[in-house]
């Protein structure tokens, strides 16, 4: 397996810092020079502007998504020159995948907020017609945290936490009777799917074996509940707070139970687009920064949910979001807390950084589960995918503080709820260590 630099990282923006970003951002004119002085020389320095005055973008209802609404719908990426950006809702995280190999040239779109894991097996050709690879890179995390992993309320009396273990031994007697259980995720090899294998696993249940693993788009998970499609799902919200609003199950665990200050979503774009406009690359990746500060702002969060509740975004009553956009989790179980740590994180924390040793994460635990051979260049793979180096242009060029910018690519060793360790200087030794995989 190859290694991953390691480094050590440290804590979110201040307020002051997001106010000093802010005002240091106010004028295009000003923004337009910084860029010019990031690409010197050629026609980088003649541009007024970027190169496009918009591409689109696709987007999944769920609250991770947040970033790329708000930049639109607050005139952000107008703000940056780009005053023709769409963010189109896609129907599912399949048809994102489609609709990036089309590219906006096939009537399709350039970039996406979307499952971190996804441009990794599109770019290697791994969920792609005909297997054939589309180079796509990640330019930032759009955030940290706040997945949830529910379960049907004809399960309450077992009370499943974070130990998928109370589920075991119902799971295997319905197995046992010719009707597996039937758990949901929205992508095969995505950050739910790895979740909700974890989770599984973690517990003693083999998620191939022991349980129907089946795929549905995140809009879809409550509705399927409701007729009793499933069993458990593991989706972002606002899904798992509208599951248990409308009283049809609970919140076995949020996501940052299993692991604390996960990363989640990114901003993924076709490589050939970024190659073509590195201009209009920055600019998008400058208006994204922005909107994640704004979003990440506790002030803010009312407005963010009646924003993105809107009809043309989520079609969600802005009560089913707010709740735990501020950190008041009821998980519908009888279990509430009022200010968890585990709300979505959009800039705090280096939520927006994609570092590459997360990534290496995902990438290995997809070898766990067979979507890459066990002798993949993990290494190799992170350094065509992942423009950290891009984040950090764009980041100062905004004139964020330095202290927010992360010096290395690696936040180091991470550790997960069941004591497991992830060291991405050594992912073959943590393979190891699990015990239910794929692979030998």
């Amino acid at each position: 397996m190859a290694k991953i630099e390691t480094g050590p990282t440290s804590g979110g923006m201040s307020r002051r810092n997001f106010l000093k970003t802010t005002a240091a951002t106010a004028g295009t004119a000003a923004l337009f020079s910084a860029i010019k002085a990031t690409f010197p020389g050629g026609a980088f320095a003649a541009s007024s502007g970027p190169e496009v005055t918009g591409t689109r973008l696709g987007f999944i209802a769920l609250t991770d998504a947040s970033p790329l609404i708000v930049a639109k719908d607050k005139g952000i990426f107008e703000k940056y020159g780009l005053p023709d950006m769409e963010v189109l809702k896609q129907a599912s995280w399949g048809a994102t995948r489609d609709n990036l190999v089309l590219g906006t040239e096939g009537n399709g779109i350039d970039g996406a907020h979307i499952l971190t894991p996804m441009p990794y097996l599109i770019s290697a050709g791994r969920v792609t017609q005909n297997n054939q690879p589309l180079p796509m890179v990640i330019l930032a995390r759009l955030n940290l945290d706040a997945q949830g992993i529910s379960v049907a309320s004809s399960y309450a009396d077992l009370k499943v936490g974070v130990d998928a273990g109370a589920l075991k031994e119902a799971f295997a007697k319905r197995l046992a009777e010719g009707n597996s259980a039937k758990v949901a995720m929205t992508f095969p090899g995505g950050t739910h799917d790895l979740w909700l294998r974890y989770w599984l696993a973690a517990g003693g249940i083999d998620p191939d074996k022991d349980v129907e693993t089946i795929v549905v788009p995140p809009p879809q998970m409550v509705a399927n509940m409701k007729v009793g499609t499933m069993d458990a799902f593991c989706v972002g919200e606002p899904w798992n707070a509208q599951l248990v609003n409308q009283g049809i199950g609970y919140t076995a665990c949020n996501t940052a139970e299993i692991w604390s200050k996960h990363p989640e979503k990114s901003l993924g774009m076709r490589a050939d687009f970024v190659e073509k406009n590195p201009v209009a690359t920055q600019a998008i990746l400058m208006a994204v920064l922005e909107a994640q500060q704004w979003c990440d702002d506790m002030a803010n969060k009312e407005e963010l949910a009646d924003i993105v509740g809107k009809r043309a975004w989520f079609n969600v009553p802005p009560k089913d979001i707010v709740g735990r956009l501020k950190g008041a989790y009821d998980y519908g179980n009888g279990k509430v807390v009022d200010a968890s740590t585990g709300y979505m994180k959009f800039w705090q924390d280096h939520a927006s950084f994609p570092f590459k040793s997360h990534d290496a994460w995902f990438l290995t635990e997809d070898v766990r589960w067979g979507k890459f051979a066990p002798d993949m260049d993990i290494k190799a793979l992170v350094a065509e995918v992942n423009r950290a180096d891009l984040w950090r242009e764009a980041a100062k060029t905004l004139g964020i503080a330095a202290t927010d910018i992360p010096q290395t690519d690696s936040r180091g060793v991470e550790t997960f709820f069941d004591g497991k360790t992830f060291d991405p200087e050594n992912p073959a030794a943590y393979l190891e260590s699990l015990s239910i995989k794929r692979i030998a």
